[in-house]
């Protein structure tokens, strides 16, 4: 039946989510006209794009003209084009299982439980959630909204949003190729215990191996031991002697040589990495099905196994013991909000390329709250994992928890938890799946950061990249390999340690700061809401407005602030970083965001108009924009 007038066809659209209209008026001047017959042309499957525009705003391209005449006499001219078909998720818990995999990462494990106890047990759990709820979760939604709209990466989705702030694009796509550079270390560290695990005793169990000191202490083998500010353990020793071969550098000005061993198991994953990402998301949103679910599993196994363990319970209570004192310290807040900031992994660009392959009408409102409560509720999980077995090890000792709890970051995954692990009845086993929880948990982050470079790249570049994805996946995986050999010498650990401070650090934090400004203030919120509406049906609340324009934005400000006020000195083991290394991070953390201020500078110098149009922001709907974008 066809739809032969204004209203009806305005009412079709919005119900069938295919039209975002922001000037009605358009479109029935277009009807009363004759510019358009039959609204029911103009469809989502067959990939048809209707925009009302002014005559002549338009390049022969369809995209909008920096040097176009704002002639507010030019007649509204309906322009029906075919677009290009883009890739979508096979099934909605391809796309749900991607985004979780992503947030749930080793962060989760290792981050969240040492924040947690540190910082007031339960009482932080306070802050954290509010911090969540306010700052966290909007933002994670907002990206979310954002990709499925635009269904566009990182860097195009700015010629739709701000094109003056398109440096973002660039600065968020650095950033994740700093990521990849000693994140993939970290999950090979994994698979080389993964490897050395299958061994009836484990190689970390005792001090009589060629890399053991006699500083080595075994606490569990001996009977009336001594421990002093020179013990280690046997699993101390495995992971710095063995695994990193630490004690053959001297720091960054040494970093020695590559270890053959590390390598090998670094090609190895990322041959996972590209045979999962290499055919887009028709071929990673089958991989993690296994890659996301199988944490679940493992942590589950894990919890029950802890719970059973004798002095399981001393762990627990140190673990959620409310200290009510800690939120009037600062730094409590601090972490809270840094820590929901990195684990739901708003500004990573990768939220915006998962959901630009779903469906417009897809509920990401309801994907963002479950989303987000998963991961939440994992973090949370998590510290019970780890804290009954560090109840387990104090039991053992006879010390208290918070001395074996002084670990944390990697050395609480590779030397704590293993150390327990192999004073456990079926040691292999549990070591065996810990590391393939690792693993499959690196994995997945590694997916989503990767895939957020790719789908960037690609939908800025399509004419040189959209028909060559295999060939681009390839070179990009071979440049995060060769960028990775620098952390895999003997002080490698200290090279992730420095990329991990400053090549994220304050500079995704303030990348995410300027794209919930650039969203919320100059793009408009009104404006941002009405798409969201027209995917939905519904607008959001007036809290998720307030939070976009006003506590979001400043959440992130708040956390910029204080972790540049209150640096601490940088430190790994019994190395204290020098000096010019800490400014070498600091160069390494501007490099990246630097691409902001120069774009800006570009686009202002070199682009003719008004500030306004080139910055293709305004407070009121520009006529020679995009008026009704069906999908």
């Amino acid at each position: 039946m066809p739809y032969n007038s204004p209203q009806t066809c305005q009412s079709h659209a919005k119900r069938k989510g295919l039209c975002h209209c922001q000037q009605e008026d358009n479109i029935r001047s277009s009807f009363e006209t004759g510019q358009i017959q039959d609204c029911e042309n103009v469809s989502e499957s067959q990939g048809f794009t209707l925009k009302t525009v002014m005559a002549g705003s338009l390049t022969h391209h369809g995209s909008p003209n920096p040097g176009y005449s704002t002639n507010n006499n030019a007649v509204p001219v309906p322009v029906i084009t075919q677009t290009e078909s883009r890739d979508k998720w096979s099934k909605k818990m391809d796309f749900l299982l991607s985004v979780i995999g992503f947030a749930v990462d080793l962060g989760n494990v290792w981050r969240f439980p040492y924040i947690c106890y540190q910082n007031g047990g339960g009482a932080f759990l306070i802050p954290y959630i509010l911090m969540a709820i306010f700052g966290g979760v909007p933002l994670f939604y907002m990206e979310l909204a954002l990709g499925q709209f635009h269904r566009t990466g990182a860097i195009s989705i700015w010629k739709h949003i701000c094109p003056i702030f398109k440096g973002i694009g660039y600065a968020i796509c650095i950033i994740a190729l700093y990521v990849s550079f000693y994140y993939n270390t970290i999950i090979a560290w994994a698979l080389f215990y993964f490897y050395s695990s299958f061994s009836s005793i484990l190689p970390w169990t005792n001090c009589d191996n060629v890399w053991n000191t006699p500083d080595c202490t075994n606490y569990f083998g001996m009977d009336n031991i001594t421990w002093t500010n020179a013990s280690r353990s046997p699993a101390e020793e495995f992971y710095t002697r063995n695994v990193l071969e630490i004690h053959k550098s001297s720091g960054l000005r040494d970093v020695g040589g590559v270890r053959w061993q590390l390598m090998l198991c670094l090609f190895l994953i990322f041959t996972i990495v590209y045979f999962s990402l290499w055919k887009g998301v028709k071929t990673s949103g089958k991989v993690v099905w296994v890659t996301a679910t199988l944490p679940y599993i493992v942590l589950f196994i894990l919890l029950i196994r802890g719970a059973t363990l004798p002095g399981a319970w001393r762990g627990v209570v140190f673990y959620l013991k409310p200290q009510w004192g800690k939120l009037l310290e600062t730094s409590v807040w601090v972490d809270a909000a840094a820590q929901i900031f990195f684990s739901l992994g708003p500004g990573f660009g990768v939220l915006l390329a998962l959901s630009s392959y779903n469906s417009f009408t897809n509920n990401c409102y309801r994907d963002a709250i479950v989303t987000s409560l998963v991961n939440c509720l994992t973090s949370f999980v998590s510290g019970f994992v780890i804290f009954t077995v560090l109840g387990y090890m104090a039991e053992m000792r006879q010390v208290e928890v918070e001395d074996v709890a002084r670990d944390k970051g990697p050395s609480l995954l590779f030397i704590t938890y293993p150390e327990a692990i192999a004073n456990m009845m079926g040691s292999t086993f549990f070591a065996i799946i810990f590391f393939v929880m690792m693993i499959t948990l690196g994995l997945d982050s590694t997916f989503g950061g990767l895939e957020a470079i790719i789908t960037a790249v690609l939908d800025e570049y399509p004419d040189q990249f959209y028909h060559r994805r295999e060939l681009f996946v390839l070179c990009l995986v071979v440049v995060c390999f060769l960028g990775s050999l620098s952390t895999l010498t003997n002080g490698g650990a200290y090279v992730v340690k420095l990329l991990e401070e400053f090549g994220v650090g304050c500079s995704i934090i303030a990348v995410g700061f300027l794209e919930a400004i650039a969203v919320s203030w100059f793009y408009g919120i009104h404006r941002f809401s009405n798409d969201v509406q027209a995917m939905l049906g519904k607008a959001p609340g007036l809290f998720w407005k307030v939070c976009w324009v006003a506590i979001s934005p400043a959440f992130l400000a708040y956390i910029i602030v204080s972790s540049l006020l209150k640096a601490p000195p940088l430190a790994l083991f019994d190395y204290k970083y020098p000096d010019w290394s800490i400014i070498v991070g600091y160069i390494v953390g501007l490099s990246s965001f630097i691409w902001v201020p120069i774009y800006m500078v570009y686009k202002l110098v070199w682009t003719p108009g008004s500030l306004k149009q080139v910055g293709g922001y305004s407070n009121t709907h520009i006529s020679a924009l995009c008026v009704c974008v069906c999908v």
